[in-house]
């Protein structure tokens, strides 16, 4: 069991017969009245996401979710193939459940697969990955002013901002979980 009180970003619970991960929370003590928990939760199975108040003492059973350590093989369409690391099984799985950070994924990248009860809802991709760039527009020589960035195209296709001093083919790091260029590779 889990209270409202102890609320944290990427808790799971059930609740209403379904399954919801907190995305933000926020504790919220009034001047007058009780305190609250003011939450904006997704619905796991359906990808819904709600905005909710709880009572801190509010108990809810914890969901255990399953993340299984899988390699990202190749997509056909809508479909995208994984492997289980242990028992070699390629899984299919819809392009609808996979997350915004997916398109720092390359082939035969190692993620996480979520699921709760057998069904999958998501795919967790790793912190940090490695890219190349493979276009961007020139730095402007003299151009010293902080903070000044380029759009720039990575080799999987996702745009992202760069430093103006990154070229083509330079490879960086990247933080899937912000889509913030980090450092060079």
């Amino acid at each position: 069991m889990v209270t409202a009180g102890d609320f944290r970003n990427g808790v799971t619970f059930e609740m209403d017969d379904s399954v919801f991960q907190i995305i933000e929370f926020q504790h919220v003590k009034p001047g007058k009245g009780a305190a609250f928990v003011r939450t904006k939760i997704r619905n796991v199975l359906t990808g819904a996401v709600v905005e909710r108040t709880f009572n801190p003492s509010d108990k809810y059973p914890t969901a255990y979710i399953e993340r299984k350590d899988m390699q990202y093989l190749y997509s056909d369409g809508d479909l995208y193939y994984f492997m289980d690391n242990e028992t070699y099984e390629n899984i299919p799985i819809n392009a609808s459940i996979l997350g915004d950070n997916f398109k720092f994924i390359k082939e035969n990248t190692d993620v996480k697969v979520l699921s709760f009860k057998g069904n999958v809802f998501g795919v967790e991709p790793p912190n940090f990955v490695e890219l190349e760039v493979t276009k961007t527009e020139p730095g402007v020589r003299g151009d010293t002013a902080p903070n000044v960035t380029k759009p720039a195209i990575l080799e999987t296709g996702a745009e992202i901002r760069v430093p103006i001093f990154i070229n083509e083919g330079d490879r960086i790091r990247i933080d899937t979980r912000t889509s913030e260029y980090m450092e060079r590779a």
